[in-house]
Order: structure tokens, then C-alpha cells, then sequence
């Protein structure tokens, strides 16, 4: 018997997840619960999302309340620690948790570069080429291009290039490049360009996401547009990692470091009290209350200055700023193309202008950017 299979009846796991507005990454999503759940069929296992889906987190936690929990271990269903899941979940968590005295919340570590998280992502990768193992040298005329989600946290960027270096040498790619679908550069179709004039005629590539959504329709449409003015070429695009097994093998894992340390010193939580402490953050106590969608409200937090808005969708939290919001091979690449309004917000009106000069909009572009 295993740390989850020995659990008290009055104990249970939360995932907690950003939220999308594409119902295709909410009903995704639950599926790790799910796998959970059918592993462990007694762990008192809810999922809970930040934003736009629903069950928000609050819910969730309620859910796990009134079937009797008084210990939960959350953890954050999400690739690499950003600003969500470094301030963002823990925020709610406190907030609950202050609500509900004689409740015990412990927070865990993110997904991260965990072996089980690059096996998944391998298998993902050989599935897009047809292939279920490779020897060496098998792909040394391949180049493989990794896409990140891409945040303001340079660290958190920093990981999706490390996991290209690892993938790139376990699997034997003749190059590797990192491009991102975020904030940060060189974005998706940037970096395809780029890549395509090294001269590799094969190219896997590979969004490193959970679930889909509109990013994973956005990046396809990179791939397709490059590839229909590069027919030499041969791209595959990897799928994304979904409930892959070892994604639910990482989940596990990570619940049991939980368990087995429920505050490390180096984790989330506790480097978020630090800062709590050092006024470096706060708490942003309407995270934690249901905020049906159509309501508006502004919002900013202590050390994040980068814009307050109001608009007809839920937004619990604000971006923060990135300092290279202009670069000429960043997300300003992307103005026109269906952009978060909260990074519209970011770039300066003479980057806005210049971009709106240079190409049309894209048709179905969110009422709330324009």
C-alpha cells in the first residue's frame, strides 16, 4: 500500500489549474483527476481552475469540505512555477484556509522537469514521427522546435529551454531550438522562420502544453502557414501531453513529496510566505470567491503595476509585466493575432500602431482587445 491508498478518509487532493476559455482544455483537465481517481477509486480527489472555467478553486475546496475533508494537499497542475503558481494558487489557498479554521491545506510543487513529465513528452514526440523507439543517429536529420508557454519569469523560460536540450540528446535530433507562445521570445512564428533556414527538410514540433485550447489551434496555424511556403520541407506536429501515463505517474509523485514533506523550505508555499512577509506580494483575497463571467472589476497587486482593467471577461489576476514586452521577435509579433487583451495592455501605443500598420487583423480577433 501506497502514501495515497493509506490516506484517512478525512483527507484529499486538489489540482488546481489556470482555467481557459476553450471548453476543450477545462473537460481535459479533468482528466487528471480522473486518473486519479480511477487509480485510487477511495483518494478524495476535485480539480479547481484560477479563471474563465469552472469549478474555480473555491469550489473546489467547498466540494472536498462537504465530503468531510479536513487535510488537503494541493498541487499545481502546471508545467513550470510562474507567476500562478508561485503567488497566484497560494493566494487562494491562504484565503480559504483563514476562512475555515481547523482546515489544513498543504501546497506542493509544480510538474516541473520531473523524469516522468520528459518521458512523456518524448513518447508525444516519437508518436508524431510514427515511431515508438529510436537508435542512434536515427535523427540527426531532424530538427526539433519545443514550444513554451512562455511567462514573465525568466527562470520558468529558462526550463523550457533546458527540457529541449534533454529531449534533444536523449533522442538523438540533428538541432534543437525553444520558441514560445507567451509573453517572452522568439514567438512561434518567429522562431519558425528562423528555424527553417538552417536547412534540416524534417521538423517535429513539439508544444509543450497539458491540454488544448486556442494556443495549441494558434501554434498548428503557425506550422501550417510555414509549411505551405516551405512544401520541401516535412513538419509533424507532436500532440500535446494530455493524461499521457506518466503525466498521472508525476501528479502521484508529487502529491506523495507533499505528504511526505508538506512545507519544504525551498517550496512554492513557503517562498511565497517569505515575500508575503517582506510586503514583496499580497493576497488577493477575490482569487478565492466564485466571479461569475460578465463581471467586471479592476485589479492590481503590489508589485505588479502593469495595468488595472475592466472587461466583460473573469480575470482573477493581472500579468505581470515583462520588461521585453517589445522585442522585435516577441509577442509583438503577434498584435493582430488574437492576443489576451491583459498583454495588449502591456506594450507601449507606438509598438500597438506600428504592428497594426504592418499587417491586417485577423478575423474572429476577442472583442475585449479592440
Amino acid at each position: 500500500m501506497n502514501l495515497l491508498e493509506s490516506l484517512p478518509k478525512n483527507a484529499g487532493v486538489l489540482i488546481c489549474g489556470h482555467g481557459s476559455r476553450a471548453k476543450i482544455a477545462e473537460e481535459e483537465f479533468s482528466l487528471l483527476a480522473k486518473g486519479l481517481r480511477d487509480r485510487y477509486p477511495d483518494l478524495n480527489v476535485e480539480y479547481g481552475f484560477l479563471e474563465y472555467s469552472s469549478p474555480n478553486i473555491h469550489m473546489a475546496l467547498d466540494k472536498l469540505l462537504a465530503q468531510g475533508v479536513e487535510k488537503i494537499y494541493a498541487v499545481p497542475g502546471m508545467l513550470f512555477a510562474a507567476t500562478h503558481a508561485q503567488n497566484d494558487i497560494p493566494s487562494v489557498l491562504i484565503t480559504y484556509q483563514e476562512k475555515h479554521p481547523g482546515l489544513e491545506i498543504e501546497y506542493g510543487q509544480e510538474l516541473g522537469l520531473h523524469h516522468e513529465m520528459i518521458q512523456a513528452f518524448q513518447a508525444r514526440i516519437l508518436e508524431s514521427m510514427g515511431l515508438d523507439h529510436v537508435h542512434d543517429g536515427d535523427l540527426y536529420d531532424t530538427m526539433l522546435v519545443v514550444v513554451g508557454r512562455g511567462t514573465s519569469v525568466s527562470e520558468a523560460n529558462a526550463e523550457a529551454a533546458k527540457l529541449t536540450r534533454i529531449v534533444c540528446e536523449n533522442l538523438g535530433f540533428g538541432w534543437s531550438e525553444t520558441v514560445y507562445s507567451g509573453v517572452t521570445y522568439p514567438s512561434v512564428g518567429r522562431g519558425l522562420e528562423m528555424a527553417i533556414k538552417l536547412g534540416y527538410k524534417k521538423i517535429v514540433v513539439a508544444p509543450y502544453f497539458l491540454f488544448g485550447g486556442k494556443l495549441i489551434g494558434r501554434i498548428h496555424a503557425y506550422v501550417d502557414k510555414v509549411a505551405a511556403e516551405n512544401p520541401d520541407i516535412t513538419f509533424m506536429k507532436a500532440n500535446y501531453l494530455r493524461d499521457q501515463i506518466h503525466v498521472i505517474n508525476t501528479f502521484v509523485q508529487r502529491i506523495e513529496e507533499t505528504i511526505i514533506e508538506p512545507e519544504p523550505a525551498m517550496g512554492l508555499m513557503q517562498s511565497f510566505k517569505q515575500r508575503l512577509a517582506k510586503g514583496q506580494v499580497d493576497v488577493h483575497h477575490h482569487h478565492a470567491e466564485f466571479q461569475p463571467e460578465g463581471r467586471a472589476h479592476s485589479h492590481a497587486s503590489a508589485n505588479d503595476t502593469s495595468h488595472s482593467h475592466s472587461h466583460s471577461h473573469s480575470h482573477g489576476h493581472s500579468h505581470a509585466r515583462y520588461k521585453h514586452i517589445a522585442h522585435p521577435n516577441g509577442p509583438r509579433t503577434m498584435i493582430n493575432e488574437n492576443m489576451c487583451c491583459c498583454f495588449m495592455g502591456q506594450f507601449p501605443q507606438h509598438i500597438i500602431d506600428e504592428e497594426k500598420a504592418s499587417k491586417p487583423e485577423l478575423a474572429g480577433t476577442p472583442s475585449c482587445k479592440r
